[in-house]
């Protein structure tokens, strides 16, 4: 009896200390294969600094399609790890259909989605969105991206890769006090604020935006340099007119002092708009006394246009009926449609982006590390300035021995430490600010003035996104914003956007055609093997204690 009692209390003790033990220390164990539930270092970093309440709402709950389940489950999984990490972070799942209108205000608009339930084909409308709020500040993430996939595996499977960057992007930005300052820069012709209304819009949720005049070093050259040092970033969009040299050194001495630029340039004079007047235009090269200046970051802009055979659409008249004109979407070869490199954060999964007239970009040898970004198809043409364009040339069959330019870049990231084009040659003005060689820094150059010109609808902005003729989808948003999150992330987030992982699906064709063999496998036959393992031992069971 004692040693009975002896053994239940060291029983009862081991219980106790497991139980202390089990309270005091807390472990999750990720047993995946890509380790999709682990933390990012930068993740884990960003949600150790929220210090009270963030609540997360997700309408991620209701009736909707069975493989979105998965990303229902996905991001349940990946949140219940935030809040193993910090116990402020509260989330709860809504169903969105009592709250449509709502949401749709607050920006969240529904996706539709067709479906393929047992060999048919239906339509059905989820909306793939969560809200963040902390403090006064809300923010909402995307769940679904708006890139046109080849399928909605791979839809799916770009959602639940891009969900650590979605959500430790949005906690970031609702947490941070002090917001990067970025410079729309004017005074040499640059797009309108009308026209870069979408992306700029979008710019200043998360950045504190304001306009900045070239124009001041006319008058005082020194103090425009140091005023322009208060910015983080600058942005210069489709300049159209000369910059001096008191320009050219501000510039050249903002990236010297380790501001980062995001340059939109068109080499040659052409416009859609214009051809669309008159049906024909002359392009021509255009001279913005940049050359000097980016030859010695490392790259060259060329004055040729590039015809692509894999491009975007215009709408043309082809006749009429009555007094009606006829119009339908052909290729335009002035305007490629580019994919972005896909081992690159900021255009990694990113729709196909339109350019128009774009220019093509020669790298040159130095000591700065250069990234291709926005590269043309195979199928290229280059085309000489000054030249003649004409509408009807759409019209035109397509020769395609003539397309044998091969791949051609369009955008391109530079970084490194920059020799300041003013290095070896006499300023224009005197600085106590002035640096012959930059910090460690990073620029973007685009050949295309337009890829953030969003169009006019009614007098009115019409998103970059898309095009209000052809409703084709484009990437340039998302390209922009993400160019612009590179140069100025200093946390490493926006390289959570490179994050790769393997996502099983489910072979639709394959599970419908043997359907019957599986639900034979999974319901009938265990309840076969039950019945005959009951009948045999009842036998077994009779054969033995008859006797």
């Amino acid at each position: 009896m004692n040693k009975k009692i002896k053994n239940s209390s060291i029983l009862m003790l081991v219980l106790i200390v497991l139980n202390v033990v089990n309270h005091s220390f807390y472990k999750r164990f990720d047993l995946t294969k890509d380790q999709r539930y682990t933390l990012s270092e930068t993740t884990t970093n960003i949600i150790s600094k929220i210090d009270k309440n963030l609540f997360i709402t997700v309408y991620l709950e209701g009736d909707f399609p069975s493989e979105f389940k998965r990303l229902q489950l996905e991001t349940r999984q990946y949140l219940e790890e935030l809040v193993a990490k910090n116990q402020k972070i509260k989330i709860t799942f809504q169903n969105p259909d009592t709250q449509r209108e709502a949401l749709i205000k607050k920006g969240m608009l529904p996706s539709q989605l067709t479906v393929e339930e047992d060999g048919k084909m239906s339509e059905a409308i989820i909306f793939p969105w969560a809200a963040i709020n902390y403090g006064k500040k809300t923010a909402i993430v995307s769940l679904l991206p708006a890139a046109i996939m080849a399928s909605q595996e791979a839809q799916l499977q770009s959602a639940i890769e891009n969900l650590e960057y979605s959500f430790s992007n949005a906690i970031h930005s609702v947490h941070q006090k002090e917001q990067k300052k970025i410079g729309i820069l004017s005074g040499n012709g640059e797009l309108e604020d009308i026209y870069q209304y979408s992306f700029l819009s979008a710019l200043g949720k998360k950045y504190r935006l304001a306009k900045f005049s070239l124009d001041a070093t006319k008058k005082n050259a020194p103090e425009t340099l140091k005023n322009l040092l208060q910015l983080d970033l600058a942005i210069i969009a489709k300049p159209t007119e000369k910059f001096t040299d008191k320009e050219k050194f501000v510039l050249d001495q903002f990236i010297a002092n380790g501001g980062k630029t995001l340059w939109m340039l068109d080499y040659v004079q052409a416009d859609q708009d214009s051809l669309n007047a008159t049906g024909k235009m002359l392009a021509y090269p255009r001279d913005l006394n940049l050359t000097d200046l980016l030859f010695s970051y490392g790259i060259r802009i060329n004055t040729t246009l590039i015809k692509d055979l894999y491009s975007a659409q215009i709408p043309v008249a082809t006749g009429q009926v009555g007094n009606q004109p006829q119009f339908k979407n052909l290729e335009w070869f002035y305007h490629p449609l580019v994919g972005g490199n896909p081992n690159h954060p900021i255009t990694k999964n990113n729709a196909p982006v339109r350019l128009r007239f774009a220019n093509q970009i020669d790298t040159l040898k130095n000591n700065i590390k250069k990234t291709p970004l926005l590269v043309s198809s195979l199928l290229t043409k280059k085309v000489g300035t000054p030249t003649f364009i004409a509408l009807q040339s759409i019209a035109e069959e397509v020769i395609e021995s003539d397309y044998k330019g091969g791949n051609q870049l369009f955008a391109v990231l530079l970084e490194g430490k920059f020799n300041a084009a003013y290095k070896n040659r006499i300023p224009p003005f005197n600085t106590p600010l002035f640096k012959g060689q930059s910090v460690a820094n990073k620029m973007i150059v685009i050949a295309d003035g337009d890829v953030g010109k969003n169009q006019l609808l009614k007098d009115k902005p019409y998103d970059l996104a898309s095009d209000k003729w052809t409703n084709q989808q484009f990437g340039n948003k998302d390209f922009l914003l993400n160019s612009v999150a590179y140069l100025l992330d200093d946390s490493g987030l926006i390289n959570l956007r490179n994050k790769s992982l393997q996502i099983r699906m489910l072979d639709k064709q394959k599970a419908f055609k043997e359907r019957t063999f599986w639900q034979f496998f999974n319901v009938i036959l265990p309840l076969v093997l039950l019945c005959g393992f009951g009948f045999a031992f009842a036998f077994w069971r009779k054969k033995k204690y008859a006797k």
